[in-house]
């Protein structure tokens, strides 16, 4: 009795080991991918068609693992492996390995488990803000101690990663909500055409999350032959669909026509949407449609960014120049009896042009260049070889530093230039006859958020027309055209201009004293009127908006070096901060005396209250509650509580 008793104890002990030490392995992967699903609700994704994995990067998704019996957290081993294009490299971020974890951490990639119901897990999957964009096959791999491993790859089910204008970490990052139904979610529009005086519009549809429209977009990218490590910054992603959706160099999405015969194809007024189109162009392995012009580029560019996740809308710029060599004017040619050089004259204004603006950070331009971009697919002239415009940050397009990449010049030209008129003499020389300054650039159109009304947005390309700051961002640009020397050079520059910070800066929740330092090296006395602009701006270098706006007229005599205090009041800015606390300042203007251009920019932050902690006797009723030396406050908790 005493020998089966102990027999029977010895199989128990026996057959429980062995089940413990079982190969471990995965029955099934759920995806967790229905479109009214929490993956898909959560990231922004249930307007797709389908069912399938949709998911934005930065932010964290679930799966669930069916396995052949319990995971043992102690000894058994688990992560997950993510792959994307023809050679994936875990040194190009094309192969994603992630580890199991205890707790998840912003900013990477990483799973922990968040549910155990016998067999089956849940697995909470954080992704990286930077992740390369586009289809990712998942395998999963099981280790258990004696068992060796095992690895689950399901060939039918593929991951898509998108941009993620929801998420603070990534570039693409929009914090108005209304406007991310806008320009991501929304999926018809309005594209405006005619005449500044006679504005018609006409509604398109989108269609970016149609049946077959996510992997006809996805085609127009992998087309691109963009190496996928390349695919996680978006302005190489905005930059390569601008080229592809012209059909010059690449065999893109249009071909373009502006001939009036459209035999072949369908006339590019007779297009209401992207949708056929790039159908179209996918089912016939990337057979350019016919035909398209400036709108219909502009509409099929919309429905691809925003597919992708990159917040994006359609512009039209009415009396829209075409600037041919560089010059940042628009020339026309006469020959000695006034009549037109026809072979000289290859500058145009356009009744009305359409392209897109899309919205992300530069980290690759100075603070202040982040927010709307230009972006044109339109073709009309190359850029680094290609037919392709763009992305062109809109403030430095507004201010004249056409020097910032990408296209700048060229787009700047489109909104600001100055219509120039020569005529050839008896020498043959051209001398300039006249300047038309208010020749081009009007009436700048999008749709409005949330409505059908036409949003005029002049005012975020240029500055007032005939302003000095306007003229001072005209003859900023043309430094750095093929005619440097067509508006007047300064007679001297003898004046500078900065900006110094006392201190540690300005401190949150008082007015900001800035000081302004001129220095006059001349023997002469020197004038200007200084104009200063003050805005928000976020830590990503996007500007939110203006929050102050002053002139300061200065008077330096000989030789002088001149400090000024100018103040932004606590009420200016005091609900308009967001993260950071930062602030950007522009400053401009020209000197009376020599016509020198002044013109800096200074971005600075509002310095918070220093918190100082001491350590302070703890009442008798406490010191028996804690038994720490030390008690450690989180600064983010408790920065806005006051202990007494």
């Amino acid at each position: 009795m005493i020998i089966a008793l102990t027999f029977s104890i010895s199989l128990s002990l026996s057959l429980s080991l062995s089940v413990s030490e079982l190969m471990l392995s995965v029955h099934s992967v759920d995806l967790l991918s229905s479109k009214m699903g929490q993956n898909r609700m959560e990231h922004h994704t249930d307007h797709y068609h389908g069912n399938a994995l949709i998911i934005r990067r930065g932010q964290t998704f679930q799966i669930e693992l069916d396995l052949s019996r319990p995971f043992n957290s102690n000894t058994d081993k688990l992560h997950l492996d993510l792959r994307t294009g023809p050679l994936p490299m875990v040194s190009k971020n094309t192969h994603v390995i992630i580890q199991l974890v205890e707790e998840l951490e912003d900013d990477r990639w990483e799973a922990k488990i968040v549910e155990r119901n016998g067999n089956r897990i849940k697995l909470s999957v954080n992704s990286h803000a930077k992740a390369v964009i586009g289809k990712y096959k998942l395998t999963v791999t099981v280790e258990s101690p004696k068992g060796g491993s095992a690895t689950t790859r399901d060939p039918r089910k593929d991951i898509v990663m998108l941009f993620n204008p929801w998420c603070e970490d990534d570039t693409v990052y929009m914090d108005d909500e209304e406007e991310k139904k806008e320009y991501v979610l929304n999926d018809t529009g309005r594209l405006y055409y005619g005449t500044e005086k006679q504005i018609g519009d006409r509604t398109w549809n989108y269609g970016q999350f149609l049946e077959g429209m996510l992997e006809a977009c996805l085609y127009v990218l992998e087309k691109s032959e963009i190496p996928p490590p390349g695919r996680g910054d978006p302005v190489n992603v905005v930059r390569v669909i601008s080229a592809m959706i012209n059909s010059q160099d690449d065999n893109g999405v249009l071909a373009g026509n502006w001939s009036g015969n459209y035999v072949g194809g369908v006339s590019p007024t007779a297009w209401n949407g992207s949708v056929e189109i790039l159908k179209k162009y996918h089912k016939e392995g990337g057979l350019p449609v016919k035909y398209g012009q400036c709108w219909v580029f502009s509409g099929v560019t919309t429905t691809v960014l925003r597919c992708l996740g990159i917040p994006c809308r359609s512009v039209t710029n009415f009396q829209s120049a075409h600037d041919t060599d560089v010059s940042l004017t628009t020339d026309m040619y006469f020959d000695e009896k006034m009549e037109p050089f026809d072979e000289l004259n290859t500058d145009s204004v356009w009744n009305f042009h359409v392209w897109n603006d899309c919205w992300m950070a530069r980290p690759d331009l100075p603070p202040g260049n982040g927010g709307w971009q230009a972006l044109d697919a339109t073709p009309q002239e190359t850029s680094q070889g290609t037919f392709r415009c763009g992305p062109a940050s809109v403030t430095a397009i507004r201010t004249g530093q056409v020097y910032l990449k990408y296209d700048t010049p060229f787009i700047f030209a489109e909104v600001n230039s100055d219509k120039i008129y020569w005529q050839r003499n008896l020498d043959g020389i051209f001398t300039q006859i006249q300047c038309e300054k208010k020749a081009v650039g009007h009436c700048i159109s999008t749709k409005a958020v949330g409505s059908d009304k036409r949003n005029d947005i002049t005012h975020l390309y240029k500055h007032t027309e005939g302003s000095e700051e306007e003229r001072i961002a005209v003859e900023t640009a043309s430094r750095y055209g093929t005619k440097p020397d067509v508006y007047s050079t300064s007679m001297a520059e003898d004046v500078s201009l900065e900006v110094k910070l006392e201190g540690e800066g300005p401190r949150m929740g008082a007015d900001a004293q800035l000081t302004i330092v001129m220095t006059n090296f001349s023997s002469q006395t020197r004038k200007t009127t200084l104009h200063i602009q003050v805005a928000v701006m976020y830590y990503t270098g996007v500007l939110k908006g203006t929050v102050k706006k002053d002139k300061m007229p200065v008077a330096l005599k000989p030789n002088e070096v001149k400090a000024m205090q100018w103040v932004l009041p606590y009420h200016s800015y005091q609900d308009q901060l967001v993260d950071q606390a930062a602030l950007m300042l522009t400053l401009s203007g020209r000197v009376s005396e020599t016509q020198q251009v002044l013109a800096t920019q200074t971005s600075f932050r509002l310095r918070t209250p220093d918190l100082s902690i001491e350590d302070v006797p703890l009442p008798s009723f406490l010191n028996s509650m804690v038994n720490k030396s030390r008690l450690q406050l989180n600064f983010k908790q408790c920065r806005d509580t006051f202990f007494l």
